[in-house]
């Protein structure tokens, strides 16, 4: 499939085609909001406001959503979203798996960490779903929608200024230099943001203490193993049908590109799970991808015309997978907030300080608890490591109630939001 032809899948508008003579002419449109960023946080806000009136554009830098590693898990929260914009069914059509409970492998252990069954919502479980085919459905929901116009293989370059006040963002496309004049331009461009820094928000925190290693593993016919395995090492496996998506948590820094670093890792994934040794020989160093992981956030979202939500806001670790739950509810927060106003008027700081204070409490919670779970993670990644369940695991096992605990933080968040009329 071609670039044009996944952007058109992704919801891209037909746009005239541009002459050799002037392709590059400058675009020019007046919008509503402005989004950078086609990731959860971009695309669900989209589609929130362009279904309440409100002009957007987005841009998108990559013709398609197919980028490999990235976040799979769908919360019962964000599938409550869904359900209340009318989704939900149309979702589930899709191929996905479901969890029902969290479970893993700790030192030879079957343990239960969280139990989502009585959950207040109509989705009791987490469903895994490539995160590529989840905003293509966000796309499809929004192209249709009057106001909405997704741009692939669009970057956006440079914020555009009126003195202290940010007005639009300025883009390079396939069809030439485009311009956007907004009331608001929402940084949704992920935690490697360059307007973000051109606007001045200045991030806090920095490295985890972790790096995680992303790789494929063929899966056999019928092949059912645990999600999570703990001992020498973790091992991390999601099923994507005919191969796992699999991680590998290391110290931060020690992955070495080269043969005894790749012997290494050969040898701690077959001791964790002795039926992937032949699977894990055929890896080489090239099928391996490392997440730089970063556990950072801005002390402030917004400056007047110019808001960050997302990882953009809050750079998350992987660990909980709670990535994609927090960005889809900073993108219904903002919305209930800004649809009101952005149909009429340039949202006030005022407005967008006070998204930032509903937002930032939940966001800085989870970071602290990934911070916590880090001094686990930091001690299973050093090879030989005897690590004992921890006290808290242990606890959830002998007091079954506090899965159900565990599952409400981790299937609704700190502070669940829904979507306005």
């Amino acid at each position: 499939m071609s670039a044009d032809d996944a952007g058109s899948q992704s919801g891209r508008r037909p746009r005239r085609a541009y002459a050799a003579d002037d392709r590059a002419a400058t675009e020019r449109i007046r919008t509503d909001c402005a989004i950078v960023g086609g990731g959860p946080a971009g695309m669900m806000l989209a589609l929130l406001l362009a279904r309440r009136g409100v002009r957007v554009v987005v841009l998108e830098q990559h013709g398609d959503f197919l980028r490999d590693f990235r976040g799979d898990t769908i919360h019962p929260s964000t599938q409550e979203v869904l359900h209340e914009l009318g989704l939900l069914e149309r979702f589930l059509a899709l191929p996905h798996a479901d969890m029902q409970q969290v479970t893993l492998r700790f030192s030879g252990e079957h343990l239960v960490v969280a139990d989502f069954s009585r959950l207040p919502t109509r989705r009791k479980a987490i469903a895994f779903m490539p995160q590529w085919d989840f905003l293509d459905f966000l796309a499809d929901a929004g192209r249709d929608l009057p106001g909405y116009d997704l741009r692939m293989r669009t970057t956006g370059v440079e914020l555009l200024r009126d003195g202290d006040r940010i007005t639009g963002v300025r883009g390079a496309g396939p069809e030439g230099p485009i311009e956007l004049r907004a009331k608001l331009t929402v940084l949704a461009d992920g935690r490697d943001s360059r307007l973000r820094d051109a606007a001045g928000l200045v991030s806090a925190g920095g490295p985890s203490a972790i790096d995680v290693l992303w790789f494929r593993l063929p899966r056999e016919p019928d092949e059912s193993i645990p999600f999570m395995q703990v001992g020498d090492g973790a091992l991390l496996s999601i099923d994507r049908g005919d191969f796992y998506q699999c991680a590998h948590i290391v110290g931060k820094a020690v992955w070495r590109r080269d043969k005894s670093a790749l012997d290494a890792l050969r040898e701690r994934i077959a001791r964790l799970h002795p039926p992937f040794a032949a699977r894990i020989a055929a890896l080489e160093v090239d099928d391996i991808r490392v997440l730089d992981v970063r556990i950072e956030h801005l002390e402030r979202w917004y400056r007047d015309g110019v808001l960050a939500i997302g990882d953009a806001a809050h750079a998350m670790s992987p660990a909980g997978g709670v990535g994609i739950n927090l960005a889809i509810q900073d993108a219904v927060a903002a919305a209930n907030a800004l649809a009101p106003r952005l149909a009429t008027a340039r949202p006030t700081p005022e407005l967008l300080a006070r998204i930032q204070r509903r937002r930032q409490p939940p966001a800085r919670a989870v970071q602290a608890l990934q911070r916590r779970l880090e001094r686990v993670l930091v001690r299973v990644a050093e090879p030989g490591a005897e690590v004992p369940v921890p006290l808290p695991l242990r606890l959830v096992q002998r007091v079954p109630v506090l899965r159900h605990v565990m599952g409400r933080v981790i299937g609704l968040g700190l502070r669940s939001e829904h979507v306005e009329e």
